[in-house]
């Protein structure tokens, strides 16, 4: 496996040490296991979707815990004294697993649910009213007012 070096970054940048932290260990957690598979969907600015296949699972099987910007997905293995009958051929993973997705500041679960054997798992970003950008009055002019977003970038370069 080929690892990127931050050195040269880190040298140059101050405040982003969490972000080339969250790179490395992304980095050496995604070299082993790879199940279950997952796809990441973005679904409008500031709304994302998680999707893993979990195959065989029940609901009760799954434990989802969102602490500050992590997102953990457990599934537990089944008992074998819940199959019926004698396999003559298992091609179902029946094994238990840990997924963990970074999350960035103000990120939050909205919900999740199963489905056809699919973990769908919403998140949303809200951003506090106090963190939005906001234009300053200059030489008394009146008030401040939140900036909506293009606009802030757009205000910000005329002045």
């Amino acid at each position: 496996m080929s690892r990127f070096d931050f050195t040269p970054y880190r040298r140059s940048t101050v405040g982003f040490d969490r972000l080339f932290d969250i790179l490395e260990n992304q980095a050496r957690a995604n070299s082993g296991d790879n199940y279950p598979p997952f796809n990441i969907e973005r679904r409008g600015d500031d709304e994302y979707r998680i999707t893993l296949a979990v195959a065989g699972f029940k609901p009760a099987d799954i434990d989802i815990t969102a602490q500050q910007n992590l997102l953990v997905v457990q599934g537990k293995k089944r008992d074998e004294s819940e199959i019926a009958g004698e396999m003559l051929h298992v091609g179902i993973a029946n094994r238990g697993f840990e997924r963990r997705f970074e999350l960035a500041d103000y990120v939050r679960v909205e919900n999740a649910g199963l489905e056809d054997g699919l973990l769908a798992i919403d998140l949303v970003r809200e951003v506090p009213e106090a963190m939005k950008p906001k234009k300053i009055a200059v030489n008394g002019q009146s008030g401040l007012s939140v900036i909506e977003g293009s606009k802030a970038s757009d205000e910000a370069n005329a002045a």
